[in-house]
């Protein structure tokens, strides 16, 4: 099947979409994206992505492309076009296409938006989840403004990629003492012990994840306390059970950090109550 995508204002086939050569985005990454899981028909969590996106655009003072009505239409629309039932849709916004210059373009510039949708096994997730991965330990290099999701991503490229040279699925930025700020792609979760969910705070250093959001409603319903705190490399080899969070993963359990097995090596029950649990608290929109 031909996949389609949403480009400036057109459908069009994906291998045939384009952006114009002097798209901001393109030239100096001077953008922002949102990725929404489809599961099960459904839009995940997407009016916490779309005020996620607002805060971003408003961080680079960039204007919506749209109205946020018309953009739920569009973002539908592709998903539809693309019969995606389960799957990830992608938008990305930028300040548009200007004349190349490090200062904004004039005001009337409009930006530009992609958006595309691609199918993505549950099956394939459920089969990871129920081994669990691996992730490696990387120093943070990145801008101090990592709470914007921006689509400037090198280091984080650079780190998937060390990643999977060295056998594992994530890479986790650490600071200088120690303490572990989050994954390249993921949030990043510890089980104490005591069976408390520890996750670093997010009015700086992360991204305020979606889906690390929503889990704080998930633990609710569990039952279950969160601590927002910041835990070192050392302490999540030592805890219970470590996990991931993310549109893309849900709830992933980790089982190994640089090597070191993490518990017993093998997934933890309260993680895997928490992605059982995610679908039925999540919000959710009808794709169509």
């Amino acid at each position: 099947m031909s996949r389609i995508a949403y480009v400036n204002g057109q459908y069009v086939q994906h291998s045939e979409a384009a952006i114009h050569i002097e798209d901001r985005g393109y030239q100096f990454a001077d953008g922002v994206y949102e990725v929404c899981e489809i599961a099960r028909g459904n839009i995940m969590d997407m009016t916490r992505h779309l005020d996620r996106l607002d805060r971003s655009l408003a961080e680079l003072k960039i204007a919506w492309p749209m109205g946020r009505s018309a953009l739920q239409i569009v973002i539908k629309e592709v998903v539809r076009l693309n019969k995606v039932h389960n799957g990830l849709v992608y938008m990305q916004v930028t300040r548009g296409v200007a004349r190349r210059d490090h200062v904004f373009p004039e005001v009337d510039t409009p930006p530009a938006i992609v958006i595309t949708a691609k199918r993505t096994s549950p099956q394939a997730s459920a089969a990871r989840a129920a081994k669990g991965i691996k992730v490696i330990t990387v120093p943070e290099n990145r801008w101090d403004r990592v709470d914007i999701k921006s689509i400037g991503l090198l280091p984080n490229v650079l780190a998937r990629q060390q990643a999977r040279e060295e056998g594992a699925q994530e890479a986790w930025f650490v600071d200088p003492d120690g303490t572990v700020k989050e994954g390249a792609a993921t949030n990043a979760w510890i089980v104490t012990r005591d069976g408390v969910l520890v996750t670093r705070p997010a009015e700086s250093g992360i991204l305020r994840g979606i889906t690390r959001t929503t889990i704080f409603d998930v633990a609710k319903k569990l039952g279950l306390r969160i601590e927002e705190r910041g835990f070192s490399v050392d302490e999540a080899k030592k805890s219970k059970e470590v996990f991931m969070t993310a549109a893309s993963t849900v709830v992933m359990p980790i089982v190994a950090i640089d090597g070191e097995s993490v518990a017993n090596g093998h997934p933890g029950t309260t993680t895997l109550s928490l992605r059982e649990a995610f679908f039925d608290v999540a919000e959710k929109t009808p794709s169509c």
